[in-house]
């Protein structure tokens, strides 16, 4: 790392972009692009429910790979909350994991319901990573635009994701108990009711976020035109 002085004199770290968070960023935002091309690309060529059996997999192990942001809290490299970390990445993986995995042929999943759950994690995951990445590398920070979309744009995504796990979720309760037995059903319901508290305290720190950022962005293009 070495320190770079910004355009108000203030210094902050920049790290090389071939350390390990950058590369865990870089190759992240690349992965959820490649789901991204094959939302916009694969799926209006082959249609459901193929389109959900020929990227279950691949969706699941990047996903899973995400259980590498609960370590790096848990060690405390980044400075994430554990309890938010861990809350954003097991609701991830009780859907890849208890559901594509354990009951691939939950119904929603084979419908147009699978395709916006993973256009909005695609898009969502593409612009959170660059955005670390540029934070943690670039010497004036995330480009602006990038920014803007960070804190925007999670008014659409945030809440077409959770309805689309949340419907997915639904959708597999009458299979889990008739493969698994009440108990795995239980289990998916608790899993749902989690999202009565989780959601609004994500949703409104994020708000709370973009309140701060786009103030910071105003005043910054003010600063330019004078």
């Amino acid at each position: 790392m070495s320190n770079i002085k910004s355009s108000k004199g203030m210094a902050r770290k920049v790290s090389s972009p071939f350390g390990f968070l950058p590369l865990y960023n870089f190759f992240s935002a690349l992965s959820w692009g490649f789901i991204l091309y094959n939302v916009v690309s694969v799926f209006p060529t082959v249609g459901q429910p193929q389109f959900y059996s020929e990227t279950k997999q691949i969706v699941t192990y990047i996903q899973c790979a995400a259980i590498i942001e609960i370590l790096n809290s848990a060690l405390g490299i980044v400075r994430s909350p554990l309890l938010t970390t861990f809350a954003q990445v097991a609701s991830r993986l009780l859907i890849v994991l208890g559901i594509f995995q354990s009951l691939p042929n939950t119904e929603a999943a084979k419908t147009v319901v699978y395709v916006t759950l993973l256009a909005a994690w695609s898009i969502t995951e593409v612009i959170r990573y660059l955005f670390y990445f540029f934070t943690l590398c670039a010497k004036t920070g995330p480009p602006v635009p990038l920014t803007f979309l960070r804190y925007n744009l999670f008014l659409v995504l945030y809440p077409l994701g959770v309805a689309s796990e949340l419907l997915i979720i639904y959708s597999a309760l009458p299979l889990a108990e008739s493969t698994y037995g009440a108990p795995y059903k239980w289990t998916l319901i608790a899993g749902m009711l989690a999202y009565i508290p989780g959601f609004p305290v994500l949703f409104g720190h994020m708000l709370a976020q973009r309140k701060k950022v786009m103030k910071s962005l105003t005043h910054s293009s003010y600063d330019k035109t004078k």
